[in-house]
């Protein structure tokens, strides 16, 4: 664009010149002529041309959210204002306060752009049910996962590698969390927890305090993290790497499940700090079991290797644990006011305990969300889904290369199955006139149900529980037990 004169402007279109004499057309350009100034080559035009693109794609996308007909099988759609990032910071800021106040919008299934992807959550026990209890065909767990599990885990194992063969290798590590495994840790989780005690800095200083029955303060997070890796190396991993493992690795571990933000999920090589410190955790944590590997190879030895989820949900269970049962009437003690005896049978016979340990996973889980990549078209049948704003019954279509996204977070506090849904009351456990805690909880278990065996041993699916503390199907935790007793092995000590 050349200016000729105050009532005239040239405008070069495809290499043809065109006069635009009327006002409109003139008032338009005289708000680009400056940048005309200097001809095309300016700086200040380069600079313009992508502030005008991005300007252009929003107005578009915008124009495109509100004008433009949608697909009856379209869920519906959360509004943004930036394209491509769609309604990343929101969710990313608070993933579970970002679906409720789109459930109160668009109702319990609705799709929303997380930085150039499509992610369908479906919301209630019903929606946790489609995702989880779904074919792994349909939605695949690999495919959504393996871009941040990688960097982390490595290659050839959990999700870089096909379904069939993670769950060999599910299989393979279920093989040292038999119920005689299971009472043979006992004794090692206490002579852990205690020789920590006994040991560590932070307890010490609070013994010359106030003697050895003093009173002090630690960090929970940083103890229970510590105290999480050193047991499970004990007990899981074997001699060699305890004996060569201290707490300082509790601090790669967090280096390592930091790299499991939204934003690295999308760009897992991304020049950031967390990915930087992902990197040297993982680096630093190969070099130390391979060594491990090598030795035990070379002497025929066999043990099992441990994972960063377990240590993120046990220590992260732990930390919210302690705070919450803070109150004289939860004991583990006997009526007579003697301590139970530490052995398997009797840490799971304390009910109260736990008590405290479900209600605390259920306010408290370890993760807002599980997340599948769509393989192939899926519809939604009707019944588990309506459109409440309507009235109407719609038969919505998850299309192939969206995600879906299941929140069993949001069922567990839902008001709407839940008698003060967010009050901390272990005693729902307990007594619930309604039943309800009771209800979901044996749906999750589902003993006297019908198992599957996805590769790993038979299991309960679990999926329509509104209670899914260690996530439900073909991905449940087959550690559950385990974590559950090292809370209250850990609790009881300290």
């Amino acid at each position: 664009m050349v200016r000729l004169n105050n009532n005239l402007h040239l405008i070069y279109i495809l290499g043809s010149p065109r006069r635009y004499k009327s006002q409109s057309a003139l008032a338009m350009l005289q708000l680009f002529s400056p940048l005309a100034k200097d001809a095309w080559s300016t700086p200040a035009l380069i600079f313009a041309l992508p502030v005008l693109g991005i300007a252009s794609a929003t107005v578009l996308d915008y124009l495109r959210q509100l004008v433009a007909p949608k697909r009856s099988t379209q869920p519906p759609e959360v509004f943004h204002w930036l394209p491509m990032i769609g309604s990343a910071i929101e969710y990313g800021n608070d993933p579970l306060s970002f679906f409720t106040g789109c459930r109160s919008k668009y109702g319990d299934i609705f799709t929303f752009v997380l930085l150039g992807k499509r992610i369908t959550v479906t919301l209630g026990p019903k929606g946790n049910n489609f995702v989880l209890g779904g074919k792994s065909i349909a939605f695949n767990a690999e495919d959504a996962s393996t871009s941040f599990t990688t960097p982390v885990f490595g290659k050839d194992v959990i999700y870089d590698v096909p379904n069939e063969k993670f769950m060999e290798q599910k299989r393979f590590v279920k093989g040292g969390l038999t119920m005689d495994n299971l009472r043979a840790y006992v004794g090692m989780i206490e002579d852990e927890v205690l020789n920590y005690i006994n040991v560590d800095s932070t307890f010490q200083h609070s013994r010359s305090q106030g003697g050895e029955k003093g009173c002090g303060t630690f960090d929970v997070v940083k103890v229970l993290q510590e105290i999480t890796i050193l047991t499970a190396a004990r007990t899981l991993q074997g001699k060699e790497v305890r004996a060569n493992m201290d707490k300082t690795f509790a601090q790669l571990y967090n280096d390592l499940d930091g790299g499991s933000t939204p934003i690295v999920w999308m760009f897992p090589n991304a020049p950031l700090e967390r990915v930087r410190k992902r990197d040297r955790a993982q680096k630093k944590m190969s070099e130390f079991y391979i060594i491990i590997i090598k030795k035990r190879r070379e002497k025929w030895d066999n043990g099992f290797e441990d994972d960063v989820s377990r240590q993120h949900t046990s220590s992260t269970t732990s930390s919210w644990a302690f705070p919450d049962a803070a109150f004289p009437s939860f004991t583990l003690r006997h009526a007579n006011g003697e301590m139970h005896p530490l052995t398997y049978e009797s840490l799971r016979s304390l009910p109260v305990l736990d008590a405290v340990i479900r209600e605390t996973l259920r306010m408290h889980p370890p993760i807002h969300g599980i997340m599948r990549h769509v393989r192939e078209d899926v519809a939604v049948p009707t019944s588990v889904f309506a459109d409440t704003t309507n009235n109407l019954s719609t038969h919505y279509v998850i299309p192939k290369g969206h995600y879906v996204l299941a929140s069993p977070a949001i069922s567990q506090v839902d008001e709407a199955i839940w008698r003060h849904a967010d009050k901390w009351d272990p005693l729902r456990w307990l007594s619930d006139p309604e039943g309800v805690a009771e209800k979901a909880y044996k749906t999750y278990l589902n003993e006297d149900g019908e198992k599957i065996d996805y590769g790993f041993g038979a299991v309960s699916k679990g999926t329509e529980s509104p209670y899914q503390p260690f996530g439900a199907g073909r991905h449940r935790c087959i550690g559950e037990h385990v974590r559950v007793g090292l809370l209250c092995w850990a609790h009881r000590e300290m």
